[in-house]
């Protein structure tokens, strides 16, 4: 396994691959790796000939006030983890060689980034895009894995792809829970044993939601509602938002004879989680 630093490198690199008629496959993270991460890769492994992963905690999808200084880093775990799959090559590039001093240009998907997440992180999306963007031109994959639990970043990417003409395939991925129902993630390092309990509530909440759904209900609003009373019934979260949308676009007041995204923010402690899940017609 290759560590590579430096942009140029990579797409020298990627170059070369391409040029022996290599399928280049990309999963981009932020390091702190766990299952959930590794099921990606494991999955990238599986459908090219060479596998990148990128690590690199960006700091344009941070806010001000948000966790990038204490974002946890382990870079020599990571890799440990990174050689069982095995990924062939990690893009490990520092943040100065990334942006320059004078970089002005952004991507931005749009209204897509306008709900859930959008509003309670601001520049989080432009953020996102850009440095995915930035790794597509870099390391020209002709695939990249990403997961289902950052859905709406997920359906930025794919909306980017899309309306960039971007000659990259999306591949996404199902949540991986831990074996009481929470999702994977790597800010749950930050809870204590306490919190940890009570960061079970989303993915119960999310599975009331999904009882209310089938249960005939008549409304978004209803199925909404049904995990919010999960929640509320836990002293130590703090709900940002319990939100009904459209699964394809992530518009709201979603007609119940399409699939239905329930995403759910919230604060358990000081740490900010997320959570979704999508019901079928």
């Amino acid at each position: 396994m290759m560590v590579i630093s430096s942009p140029d490198e990579m797409t020298r690199y990627s170059s070369d691959a391409l040029q022996r008629g290599e399928r280049i496959g990309l999963v981009p993270t932020m390091g702190c790796l766990h299952e959930g991460h590794l099921t990606l890769m494991r999955e990238g492994r599986r459908r090219s000939s060479v596998l990148v992963a990128s690590i690199f905690v960006n700091p344009t999808q941070f806010g001000p006030g948000e966790d990038f200084a204490r974002y946890p880093r382990n870079f020599e775990r990571d890799c440990a983890m990174l050689q069982t799959v095995p990924v062939d090559i990690v893009f490990a590039p520092e943040p100065s060689a990334m942006y320059s001093p004078d970089a002005q240009t952004w991507v931005e998907a749009g209204e897509i980034t306008s709900g859930l997440c959008g509003p309670h992180r601001p520049g989080h999306f432009r953020g996102v895009t850009t440095v995915v963007a930035k790794l597509f031109n870099i390391v020209k994959p002709h695939l990249a894995v990403f997961g289902e639990k950052d859905f709406q970043q997920l359906r930025a990417i794919q909306k980017m792809v899309r309306d960039l003409n971007f000659d990259v395939e999306i591949i996404p991925v199902p949540i991986v829970r831990e074996k009481d129902g929470l999702a994977m993630s790597s800010r749950n390092a930050y809870l204590s044993p306490a919190e940890r309990e009570d960061a079970l509530a989303l993915s119960l909440a999310l599975r009331a939601a999904r009882e209310k759904h089938r249960a005939g209900a008549c409304c978004a609003e209803e199925i909404e509602f049904a995990a919010i009373r999960v929640l509320k019934r836990m002293r130590g979260v703090a709900i940002e938002y319990v939100e009904a949308v459209d699964a394809e676009t992530l518009a709201r007041h979603p007609s119940l004879e399409r699939p239905i995204l329930i995403a759910i923010a919230a604060r358990v402690g000081k740490t900010r989680l997320i959570d979704n899940t999508v019901l079928q017609p």
